[in-house]
């Protein structure tokens, strides 16, 4: 396995053997519920990636296998940087959605308002999204039987997921999530480049003020007390 995945795979593992111990607590704190992000539970938008149903083996089975299965490829092509951040993007982007899907005035939506959402499945339909794209000809056994090439099994997936979330009805599967991951990594590589340029800076823009006030480094330009050029 490459660093990324590597990474990834082995904190969702260590992060579901403490489920176990502290279910509830873990879950409730760390899981995504919209009505607790927006009353300050921010964190919320990345730690629900690493948490998985500790009813079953099946739910982390499946994602991390997907995780391992899109993102090594992935990696070695993007570097552990570029899939990293991709990864996350994707992971919030699916978090955010389900967030904004719950404050829409449906029954169904009301539901989710309240409801725990946990999984890398948002960032895992993000990475077969982008994996169709970078390797759209690549063969994909849908349902472990019919063969079918990348991007047809993506468009397959993304149209489950979609219907599936129109029809939602309060289920355990957060369809939302998956359709969230896969049109956020879709704009994310073949969207606007100035939305993903803007995106870029952003982020460096971040990064840059988070090492000022860590050194205690002050934003150049015009300094008003003195009057002068710093």
């Amino acid at each position: 396995m490459t660093p990324a995945v590597k990474a990834i795979v082995f904190t969702n593992i260590g992060v579901f053997l403490l489920t176990l111990l502290a279910q509830d607590f873990i879950i409730g704190t760390f899981g995504l519920t919209p009505k607790a992000v927006l009353h300050g539970y921010l964190w919320q938008v990345v730690t629900y990636l690493f948490l998985h149903s500790p009813g079953g083996l099946s739910h982390i089975l499946f994602n991390m296998l997907a995780v391992w299965m899109f993102g090594v490829d992935l990696e070695r092509r993007w570097g552990t940087r570029g899939f990293t951040i991709y990864y996350f993007v994707t992971g919030i982007g699916a978090a955010v959605s389900t967030i904004l899907i719950s404050l829409l005035p449906f029954d169904n939506a009301r539901l989710s308002y309240q409801a725990v959402t946990i999984g890398a499945s948002g960032s895992v339909y993000g990475l077969l999204g982008a994996w169709a794209i970078v390797f759209p000809n690549r063969p994909i056994l849908f349902m472990l039987i019919f063969p079918l090439k990348a991007r047809v099994y993506a468009l397959i997936m993304g149209a489950i997921a979609f219907f599936s979330a129109m029809s939602a009805s309060g289920n355990n599967v957060a369809n939302v999530a998956h359709l969230g991951g896969l049109v956020v990594g879709w704009l994310y590589l073949k969207g606007p480049r100035d939305l993903r340029l803007e995106l870029q800076y952003r982020m460096s823009q971040w990064r840059m003020n988070r090492l000022r006030r860590k050194f205690d480094v002050h934003r150049g330009g015009r300094d008003d007390w003195k009057d002068r050029i710093h």
